[in-house]
Parts: C-alpha cells; structure tokens; sequence
C-alpha cells in the first residue's frame, strides 16, 4: 500500500499483530495505553485478527474503536470486546422536510420539546409504549412489536422499517432468557422507547450530497438540503443486566480454565463453553432490544414532526445498524465471529451480506460526529475486506469526561453551538453546564477521522449532515 501508507500500519506486539487504520498524527496521539491493551486481548487464544479504527481509544478491558476476529469452531467471545452497552447504534429517518423548514430558530425549539415530550430523556422517566410485551421485543427484536408501530409494514413499495436495516432479528436459545431475574424485566420495560445518556443522542440535520458519490444518494433517497433524523442509543438497562449476569460465569469459566491477561477487566470465555453460550444467547436479545428501541424512538419522532407539520410530514428508515457487537459472519470459506466495539459494518457494492434494498450499491454507513460538528453517511469500499469491512463509529474521546470538565468553559461550549445565533444549534438542555463532558472539545476532529478512513479506502463519504437541533438524554 504505497500510496495511503500513512493511513494503515501493522504493529508488532508482543502477543500478535496490530493492524492500525488512522492518519499518522491521529496514531500519534492514541497514546503507549491502547498499545498495551491491544497486547492483553491479542493474548486471547485463537485469535486470527485485531484492528483498530482512527477514532480508537481507552475503554474498559478493551478500546472503543476495536475489530477482533475468532474461528467459530475454536473461538472465544469476549463481553469487554462487545461493550457495555451491547446493541449500542445508529438509525437515520429520511424526512421530506428541507433544511429551510427549521429555518426559524424557535420553530426548532418547539421540535425539541415536542420529542422530548414523547421521549423520555431523564433515566428515571417511564418509556410511552407499556402496551409492547418485553418478551416479544427480546425474542423477535422488530418483528415483536405490535403492528401500529410499524406502519409502513402494510405498504411494502414504501416499507422500509423492517427491510432497511443491519438486523431486524436474531435468534437465539430462547430459554436463557430465565436466567435474567424479574426486577431486571420490569426495568428494561419501563426503558423501551427512551434514550439514555451519555453520548446518546437524537438530532435532526441538514444533509449536503458528496457530489462524487451523487448517484449512489439519490438511490438512497437523499437530496441536497433534505432533513434528516439521525438516533445514536442501545439496550438500555438490559444489556447492563446481561454484562452484570454473565460476568460472574464467564469469571468463574476463565479461573476454571487457567485464561487471564495483565488486565483484570479484560472478560472472554470460550465460545462451546457454557458461560460462552449463555452470553451470546443473551447478548443477542439485547441487540434484539437494541434495535427495536431505536425504531420506537423514531415512531415518537415522527409524531413530533406530525404535531408541528400536519399529517403530511412523512419520515422512512434510511438505515439501522449497530456498533457495539459480536456476529457470526462469512468472510472466507469458513465462518467466523467478528467483535466490533465502537466499530461500524459497511458493506461494499454488490456484497451478499448487504440487505436487498442496498445490495446493489452497499449499504449506508452511519457515522456520528461530536456535539455541534457534522455527522456523515458512508458506503463501503471493496478494499474493506483486509479490515473485514470494520470502519469509525464516530469521533472518539479524545479527553475523559472529568477533564474536559476542567479544561472547557461553558462560554467555549455555547460558542461551538452557535448559541444566540441565527444558526444556533438548538439543545434541549437548559443548563449548559450538565452537558460540558459531552462538547465537541471532548471528542477528536471527526473530519479527520473521516479523511483516515477514506484515504485507506475502507469507505467513501456519500453526505455529509449538518446539526439543526439536538435531543441530549440526563
């Protein structure tokens, strides 16, 4: 790779190779720590591949920002490798709104309030859908909820809920689902339809069209100035129950077993083992879980759009996909599990992997940036294989919360959106201060981490999105 060596290295560490996909300044900047627990899960037995993405960066056992890849014969599953947050993702509704409709600035105040009037932001709030049975959406994922909302469902030339999406259900052994205690039920059902906090987001954005990639937008839908609603959330309290009840198994499965690193936070178990299959059974509900929140909070979002628009306001699903997960996925002639944690799928033209609406021009890659910077929607590049087709899942902390607490005023934060401007980027919270950990001074350039990722052609940029309005949960 002569001509974008700079943005692809493979690192020699002691328990393996390391393959890098960021710009060299980028690199630079990760820092001696993301080397050494690159190391400890490169100790994992039979792994065959590890990566990281441009916006990697410290987590808990394991970087945000990392592929790793087991054979499913002899492999290992890893929750520090999936995440806290399991099924954590993005999902962006095309509208037939134009940026100049949120032109006035109070008409995007009223939005926001609208949403957050059927979308709980505040964690101990109660979700608006307790007609849904939890057990359906855990089993069934979108196909477990009730017909009303999902609409679009009786329309099939319009129907784009169930079809345009990574994964509307995994199956699973259906009866580890009795392992999860009751108290843990009625919580994860009270959540349904609500969006966390955090990092989690819903925001509505303005969309600009790469003109390189112009064709493959207008098959998806998008057109210049066209508004979009793009919704960052995952499994809620479920998938936190399912880490806490499967750690102490796979613990116990790792001493039985003499398996261990440097890093005590650093979980895996074998795949045939039964802590093994207790976590993906489970994990797969919570990505069932995962899913079928993001899809409620987009129905509630088009109710939104409805009370201020009338009737005629229409909303579809560009995409749902996720980023925190492990799948068994086909990338050779043998199957394998592939971990992404703060690692986005993107599928390239023509790939059989791809949902039938987007099998001819690969499927929309969402990307989001930080607070009050751009987001943007990617397609897949055939090259993509060499990192099996992982690319960023947004920006990446640059700095933890506490510190960018200490370092960002509230004056730079409000200036970052405009505040008192014709162009403010709206927020829902009243109290700047709440949200400082969560300013764009926290997270890395996401225009740099696009511009790594472009240029090891992993994926190309088909829009760009630019904030409007944003819906942050407490």
């Amino acid at each position: 790779m002569n001509n974008n060596a700079n943005y692809y290295r493979r690192i020699d560490l002691p328990a393996g190779d390391l393959h890098v996909f960021a710009r060299d300044d980028l690199f630079h900047a990760m820092g001696a720590k993301v080397l050494e627990m690159a190391n400890n899960n490169l100790q994992i037995p039979n792994i065959r591949y590890m990566s990281y993405t441009p916006d990697a960066h410290v987590g808990v056992g394991t970087c945000i920002g990392t592929t790793a890849v087991w054979g499913m014969e002899d492999g290992f599953v890893s929750p520090s490798i999936v995440g806290s947050d399991i099924g954590c993702g993005m999902r962006v509704q095309l509208t037939n709104l134009q940026a100049e409709d949120l032109h006035d600035v109070k008409l995007r105040r009223k939005l926001v309030k609208a949403i957050e009037k059927r979308i709980p932001v505040e964690n101990h709030q109660r979700g608006h859908f307790s007609d849904i049975r939890l057990e359906d959406v855990l089993r069934k994922g979108l196909h477990g909820l009730p017909g009303k909302y999902v609409p679009d469902a009786y329309t099939p030339r319009k129907a784009t809920s169930l079809t345009h999406v990574e994964c509307s259900r995994l199956r699973f052994d259906e009866s580890e689902l009795e392992r999860i205690p009751e108290p843990v039920w009625h919580r994860a059902h009270r959540q349904l339809g609500t969006l966390g906090n955090g990092n989690h987001f819903i925001e509505m954005q303005a969309i600009s069209v790469n003109e390189e990639n112009r064709r493959i937008a207008e098959q998806w839908g998008l057109r210049d100035g066209q508004v979009v609603v793009m919704i960052h959330s995952g499994s809620r309290s479920w998938g936190g129950a399912v880490n806490q009840h499967c750690g102490s198994l796979v613990a116990k499965t790792m001493s039985k077993l003499g398996l261990g690193t440097a890093d005590p936070k650093l979980a895996f178990a074998p795949l045939d083992s039964v802590a093994g299959r207790t976590y993906t059974n489970l994990m797969y509900a919570a990505l069932n879980y995962a899913v079928a929140n993001r899809h409620l909070m987009a129905f509630a979002v088009r109710d939104a759009l409805r009370e201020l628009f009338g009737s005629q306001a229409e909303t579809s699903t560009l995409y749902d996909l996720m980023h925190n997960y492990a799948c068994e996925e086909n990338h050779g002639e043998a199957p394998v599990l592939v971990h992404r944690k703060g690692a986005t799928r993107a599928l390239p033209a023509g790939h059989s992997g791809n949902p039938a609406p987007y099998r001819e021009t690969g499927h929309p890659a969402l990307i989001p940036g930080s607070m009050g910077t751009a987001s943007y929607l990617m397609v897949g590049a055939p090259e993509g294989l060499r990192n099996y087709y992982s690319i960023c899942h947004g920006a990446g902390r640059v700095r933890s919360r506490s510190a960018t607490k200490q370092l960002v005023t509230v004056d730079e934060f409000a200036s970052s959106l405009r505040i008192g401007q014709e162009d403010e980027i709206v927020l829902n919270h009243r109290a700047l201060e709440s949200l400082v950990d969560e300013s764009p001074q926290a997270y890395k350039d996401v225009d740099q981490i696009i511009d790594s990722v472009v240029q090891a052609r992993l994926a190309s940029v088909v829009a760009k999105c630019r904030p409007l309005a944003t819906v942050k949960g407490v």
